[in-house]
């Protein structure tokens, strides 16, 4: 699914034995090895996966009227504003529309995928009392009673 790569920090160490990755930390060169220890680990990990299988986030955009279509790589979305928002999907994410209002981004790198469907969601977050708005396909918006009318 593409090319990832990891500058492991000072004090950590990793060896690949036939099929298995192991990363080892050295306490006395960095105070600090158990944090970066764990954090390192992890992002091989991620790393790996995203490699072989891929990182998917699904967002789903609410409202009347609203919708988005994918023009090569370039995501036009219209929700509620007086223009259509355009944005560029970067480099090794690829986005798919369904039903105008589903949207499924992809890529190998799980921090890209993240910080991408984050800013498309950015553009009109979903508000509390009619729910309009783009949000994640598993999100749940808490709603809130509008006006009581009369109310003193």
């Amino acid at each position: 699914k593409g090319k990832l790569a990891y500058k492991l920090p000072r004090g950590i160490s990793a060896k690949l034995d036939k099929d298995v990755i192991t990363v080892e930390r050295h306490e006395n060169l960095v105070p600090n090895a158990g944090a970066l220890h764990g954090l390192s680990r992890t992002l091989v990990y991620n790393m790996v996966h995203g490699v072989s299988q891929g990182f998917t986030k699904e967002l789903d955009i609410v409202g009347v009227g609203y919708r988005a279509a994918m023009k090569g790589q370039v995501l036009s979305m219209t929700v509620g504003y007086s223009h259509p928002v355009d944005y560029t999907l970067p480099a090794g994410i690829t986005g798919k529309v369904e039903n105008n209002t589903h949207l499924v981004l992809t890529g190998a790198d799980k921090q890209m995928v993240g910080e991408v469907a984050a800013k498309i969601r950015g553009f009109k977050k979903p508000e509390p009392y009619q729910g309009k708005g783009i949000k994640y396909t598993n999100e749940v918006i808490i709603r809130k009673e509008g006006k009581a009318a009369g109310a003193k």
